[in-house]
């Protein structure tokens, strides 16, 4: 992976903010939304840890591996590692993608949710900003 002057921190603080849409659909649904309920509380979980530990950009992936090995009593090693999986991937495309960045900074906007609020999601800086063209 390319290092990124982007926080793992700063974005899952954002995606926290994601998750209260991916919420109110799941709530929507007819069928018995339990195991999704589950994924949603390991991922939140991790969020969580992940913005209070504020791991370095080079350090993210270790970090979330040790979660893994030492993860919830209550949960299996296979539902918090796919769960950290999904958290390094969001990461990873955030830092790769500027217009996921500008959807997370606008508070993940969704017609699932009233308005959002909004998180402080700098991108990192590119060349333009360096150089000034």
């Amino acid at each position: 992976m390319t290092a990124t002057s982007l926080r793992p921190a700063v974005v899952c603080a954002a995606l926290l903010d994601a998750l209260d849409a991916s919420e109110g659909r799941r709530r929507r649904r007819k069928r018995d939304t339990t195991p999704d309920a589950i994924g949603m509380s390991l991922k939140r979980e991790l969020l969580a840890q992940s913005v209070d530990a504020d791991p370095d950009p080079e350090a993210f992936e270790a970090w979330l591996l040790e979660r893994c090995l030492t993860g919830a009593a209550d949960a299996s090693m296979g539902a918090v590692r796919a769960m950290a999986r999904e958290v390094l991937a969001e990461w990873q495309f955030a830092a790769a993608s500027a217009d996921f960045r500008k959807w997370l900074a606008a508070g993940a906007p969704s017609a699932d949710r009233g308005p959002a609020s909004r998180a402080t999601l700098a991108p990192p800086p590119s060349s333009q900003d360096v150089d000034g063209r």
